[in-house]
């Protein structure tokens, strides 16, 4: 199977830099469609599917290799070779700025930057470390993805995507949730919510942006700050906005934050 086929690869712009966007839990590429126009005249652009979502090829599917972040990462690192031989700047959106991570730390001379959109690489509470939830918060979360998927979808939708003065957002995340193949989701969710990568965080050499919200019920500012202040070239955005899609909800802030860091590297 192509990876094209496999990951529903599309691309657009023009430009010798490559941008790669990634979406995360329960959505698609589309979910970028308010930021693309901003660099699409300047980069060459790529878009793709997580396998398991959107309009991937679902028969891909490994139960196996995706236990783990570890598998998306290794399908990453196939999509950039498969469409440049030159370095990427990746976006990636929730876990997806994980799997960005893991990425990088496996293959950092693939990555020019990493622009991390509400990152968490453990969202359980440990010690000092504060992730939002605790051990049996993620757990019932997990048993009721399980036990009721779409009535999940239903509930949290609204919460994650905040955004109070725009519910159009939220019903478009409700149906994007509610698209994915339930025992897919089931498995994905686990993976996510359940992995602990705050082991990645020091072992990137990859400059990074974390781009987080004010108000972020999955990921709070406090993450941010930990790895802020754990990555060895960092730097924190944090955006005035209720939610945890702030390239839907805020896009123009997200896009000015995005373009003020790249001027480090192309102006």
């Amino acid at each position: 199977m192509s990876v094209q086929i496999r990951n529903n690869i599309q691309v657009i712009g023009s430009g010798s830099t490559t941008l790669v966007f990634a979406h995360g839990f329960g959505c698609d590429q589309n979910m970028w469609r308010y930021l693309t126009p901003s660099f699409q005249a300047r980069f060459k652009i790529v878009l793709f599917d997580l396998v398991g979502s959107g309009k991937s090829d679902l028969s891909a599917y490994d139960f196996e290799k995706y236990a783990s972040l570890h598998g998306y990462a290794a399908d990453l690192i196939e999509i950039i070779d498969e469409l440049t031989d030159q370095p990427v700047i990746f976006v990636g959106h929730s876990v997806s700025s994980i799997i960005g991570l893991l990425a990088s730390v496996q293959a950092p001379e693939k990555f020019t930057c990493q622009i991390m959109v509400g990152p968490s690489p453990c969202y359980i509470n440990e010690g000092d470390y504060i992730g939002g939830f605790s051990q049996a918060d993620v757990e019932e979360l997990c048993n009721t993805i399980d036990s009721n998927y779409l009535g999940w979808s239903s509930t949290m939708a609204p919460t994650i995507m905040g955004a109070p003065n725009q519910p159009e957002l939220s019903v478009e995340l409700t149906n994007s949730f509610c698209r994915t193949d339930p025992e897919i989701a089931k498995h994905f969710a686990r993976a996510t919510f359940l992995s602990d990568h705050r082991d990645a965080l020091s072992k990137s050499t990859t400059p990074a942006l974390i781009l987080q919200c004010s108000d972020d019920f999955i990921a709070p500012c406090t993450v941010g700050q930990y790895m802020h202040k754990t990555m060895a070239d960092a730097e924190l955005c944090i955006i005035d906005n209720v939610g945890h899609c702030p390239h839907l909800s805020a896009p123009d802030a997200s896009t000015q934050a995005i373009k003020n860091y790249l001027k480090r590297f192309y102006e």
